[in-house]
């Protein structure tokens, strides 16, 4: 056993209510989530026994109005609860971020009949959801998207194929960005779509190098009827709804990249107490020390900035450039610390035996998804120096 074993993160609690959410999700995520993670990832195995826990202990309603069966918490303690999630298995924080993505439109911009009569249950009736933006053609330039949205009577009608759909194929509702109208940003408008409507369809999730649990799959839409009354907002708003809904989503893409980072971080500190060469433990060497040491600080700054951006969020300020420097930093720190953790175990690190290389695999794709980190730079510098020359 190592001399010294990895503690909780020490987090500063907003209230007591926050203090003893975090307790419980700590406990339900090594009780319910941790035994199974690494074999069901190894399997390729999506939990959806773990999602509709999760929805029934009201962790997939978090952020949103008690009014409609939310949590009422500020995203400070959102974002929190899902890096201990992502820490134990990124599946699993992933995917409740998704979730709450996809809800996000309708919590923020469809009418209230829509709120009352459909929130509810994708909030707490066990029901998982899918966010409906890229494409095969059209990913960072998501103003590009080419589904189609045709008026038909009191329905719509949706055509095309949607690309990097985490949740495809096994959603219950999706959250679909289409051109209702001309080229550009200004022809698109968002709708809901029920995960069994006629003619959605999925392909064969993709076979990707980490994060085999989650299912990511093009989802196909030919012909697929909409009423109108499943429209979210105004016709030709959707790209705005879409953006406010990333800039959101790109926090929760932050914390989660924290939580792989932090476990990678503690599984470093146990095994380098843990083993010895030399007649003394690793960990008593200058050189790993001072990794372990700026691993740390990493760690420590990305979760800073993240919940320094969350705070604007739950001040209703700008939050856009706080939002995109932070899933930048954030998971390239993930990134940076899950490689360094591999060079602490060494030959060790490189097997399956031990969690640290699944999740240096898995902090990859966390500086893809959501908009790439080149993506954020151009966010961040359009903040700074205005738009580019044209």
């Amino acid at each position: 056993m190592p001399d010294r074993a990895p503690q909780p993160v020490d987090r500063i609690a907003p209230t007591d209510e926050a203090r003893d959410l975090f307790a419980l999700v700590r406990e339900l995520a090594r009780r319910e989530i941790a035994p199974t993670a690494a074999d069901e990832e190894e399997a390729g195995r999506f939990p959806r026994e773990v999602f509709t826990l999760l929805s029934r202990s009201g962790l997939l309603a978090l952020p949103y109005d008690s009014a409609y069966g939310g949590g009422d918490q500020p995203y400070e303690v959102y974002l929190q609860v899902l890096e201990e999630l992502a820490a134990v298995r990124l599946t699993v924080g992933l995917g409740a971020s998704v979730h709450t993505l996809a809800c996000h439109a309708l919590a923020g911009f469809g009418t209230e009949r829509q709120r009352t009569e459909l929130l509810p249950a994708m909030l707490g009736g066990g029901l998982l959801g899918a966010y409906c933006l890229s494409e095969p053609a059209a990913g960072s330039d998501a103003a590009s998207l080419r589904t189609k949205a045709v008026r038909d009577g009191d329905d719509w009608v949706l055509t095309g194929t949607k690309a990097w759909i985490t949740h495809g194929g096994i959603a219950d509702f999706y959250t679909v960005l289409a051109r209702s109208g001309g080229p550009g940003a200004r022809g698109i408008t968002a709708y809901l779509v029920p995960g069994d409507a006629p003619g959605l369809s999925a392909a064969v999730p993709e076979r990707k190098m980490g994060m085999k649990g989650s299912p990511t799959a093009q989802v196909h839409f030919d012909g697929v009827r909409v009423p109108d009354s499943r429209r979210l907002g105004d016709q030709g708003q959707g790209f705005t709804i879409a953006l406010a809904a990333l800039d959101s989503g790109r926090l929760g893409i932050a914390a989660c990249a924290i939580g792989v980072a932090q476990a990678a971080l503690d599984g470093a500190v146990e095994h380098a107490t843990a083993r010895r060469q030399f007649g003394r433990p690793v960990a008593d060497f200058q050189g790993l020390r001072f990794l372990l040491a700026d691993m740390a600080t990493q760690i420590a700054a990305g979760r800073a900035l993240y919940l320094a951006a969350a705070r604007l969020r739950d001040a209703g300020l700008p939050f856009a450039k706080e939002a995109a420097m932070a899933k930048l930093m954030c998971t390239d720190t993930a990134m940076k610390v899950t490689t360094d953790a591999v060079q602490v175990l060494g030959g060790y690190g490189y097997t399956a035996d031990f969690p640290v290389e699944r999740y240096m695999r898995e902090a990859k794709v966390l500086q893809i998804v959501e908009g790439t980190n080149q993506i954020q730079r151009m966010v961040i510098a359009r903040h700074l120096a205005g738009p580019e020359s044209r």
